[in-house]
């Protein structure tokens, strides 16, 4: 099993759904969870540790496993069915019994955030629903892309296009097999 800590909530650029991200503790994987408007709200409630002037439902449970002496151990996020994930609460109760609760992904993290438990996911769920993420090589990216940037002029920025059209015949055609208008640049363009 993996402990997973949840890197934020995202928005699917296509659906406009949320996605509660989940991350492993090299930050090289995440595992998106798509949930609903109102699971994203009670997960950044519990993020940022919100106080509301009346308990939200996940406050309300976690008053109430208090209140039967219940402490939430762990969430475990254990399989993938259906493109639907299942999640289990392992509960101890006063009398030292382990309990086990099925649950939603997205209430078990709620949950977990309200009481500050611990949230596991199978190495196999990670495996199979995680994407990427390489923070380290994406600021190496982005640090020498500026680089090239503050080096490089609008001039150079020409010339290197104006020599890679003519090292590009087809470059100097439009696709009509006309000539290029953009092709002939001025010779002083961008020169300062």
């Amino acid at each position: 099993m993996v402990e997973m800590s949840v890197a934020g909530i995202a928005l699917d650029a296509a659906s406009r759904s949320p996605i509660v991200l989940l991350r492993d503790p090299s930050g090289r994987r995440q595992v998106p969870i798509w949930i609903d408007q109102a699971q994203a709200q009670n997960i950044l409630a519990g993020i940022n540790r919100e106080r509301s002037p009346r308990p939200l439902s996940h406050d309300l449970m976690a008053q109430l496993m208090a209140a039967g002496g219940l402490v939430l151990d762990r969430v475990i996020i254990h399989a993938i069915e259906d493109n639907t994930f299942r999640a289990v609460l392992k509960l101890t109760n006063a009398t030292g019994e382990v309990l086990e609760l099925d649950a939603r992904p997205s209430d078990a993290i709620a949950l977990a955030l309200r009481t500050g438990s611990t949230i596991w996911m199978l190495e196999e769920v990670v495996v199979d629903a995680s994407i990427p993420v390489d923070a380290e090589a994406d600021a190496v990216d982005q640090e020498d892309f500026r680089r090239f940037l503050d080096q490089t002029t609008p001039a150079a920025l020409i010339r290197h296009l104006r020599q890679t059209r003519q090292d590009d015949p087809a470059t100097t055609q439009s696709p009509t097999g006309e000539e290029d208008p953009e092709a002939d640049l001025p010779s002083d363009a961008g020169s300062t």
